[in-house]
């Protein structure tokens, strides 16, 4: 990527998400434990970013605390233009709902359904039936036109995630979430899934936020921010495997 990805002024001046000063406690006095040790991270619109860090490093804590399952000690985070501390349980409900897409390392299909009915999961549940050729170009660009009647124990593990990938974009959300996406999936899922999670950035101009330790997976985003201690230890912009690889050399992971 040239220096033309750059975010351009009027984008810095707006996010998808982030936070300011963040920070995570768990327990008290001597056993403190400081998951996230004052964080300010924004993510731009339209971008994928990667997570990555050491285990215990505060990735997955700060992925639940920036899309609401889990609230921060102090600081603030945000998904557009709203605090996630001034809504109510409600409303952080609809929020999570409405904006917020999330792809975990377990598929986490309802096996009951079928592959069009989780996909739909998100707008049924909020009462909506959603943009109908919007779903239908997910279906197609995930390759899932033939399998929409088939439950989740008839798809082999790449078709599950790709599901799963599908209804996090269902809702047209602000940002998506994935929590190592690729984890339970063969080199060649992990490549489908992550290269339609890059076409999904480009295409859709969806903003796509990755915790992976993958180097390799963490290549096809736009940005790779790395913790340690619960800190922003560095932050790299179009990177490649080589750079990722040679610099968790340098930082001794």
């Amino acid at each position: 990527m040239t220096d033309s990805s750059a975010p351009t002024p009027a984008a810095t001046l707006t996010a998808a998400a982030g936070v300011i000063d963040a920070r995570k406690t768990y327990g008290i006095g001597d056993n403190a434990v400081h998951a996230l040790d004052g964080i300010d991270l924004r993510f731009a619109p339209g971008r994928f970013t990667a997570i990555m860090g050491p285990s215990g490093s505060g990735k997955s804590t700060l992925l639940h605390c920036l899309a609401g399952l889990d609230s921060l000690t102090e600081g603030a985070a945000f998904i557009g233009s709203t605090y996630l501390a001034d809504l109510s349980d409600k409303q952080l409900t609809e929020l999570r709902r409405n904006e917020v897409g999330f792809v975990f390392q377990s598929f986490n299909l309802i096996p009951t359904l079928t592959a069009d009915e989780n996909i739909r999961l998100p707008l049924m549940l909020g009462g909506a039936s959603g943009d109908a050729e919007w779903i239908d170009r997910v279906i197609d660009t995930v390759g899932l036109r033939d399998r929409l009647t088939h439950r989740p124990s008839e798809l082999s593990g790449g078709q599950q995630q790709r599901v799963a990938v599908a209804r996090a974009l269902a809702t047209r959300p602000t940002i998506i979430f994935a929590d190592e996406p690729t984890g339970n999936l063969d080199s060649n899922s992990g490549t489908e899934i992550l290269s339609f999670m890059r076409n999904a950035v480009d295409q859709f101009g969806q903003t796509i936020v990755m915790v992976t330790h993958d180097p390799y997976a963490a290549a096809y985003s736009d940005r790779v921010v790395y913790l340690a201690d619960g800190r922003v230890v560095d932050d790299i912009a179009s990177p490649t495997a080589d750079s990722i690889i040679d610099r968790m050399k340098q930082m001794g992971h």
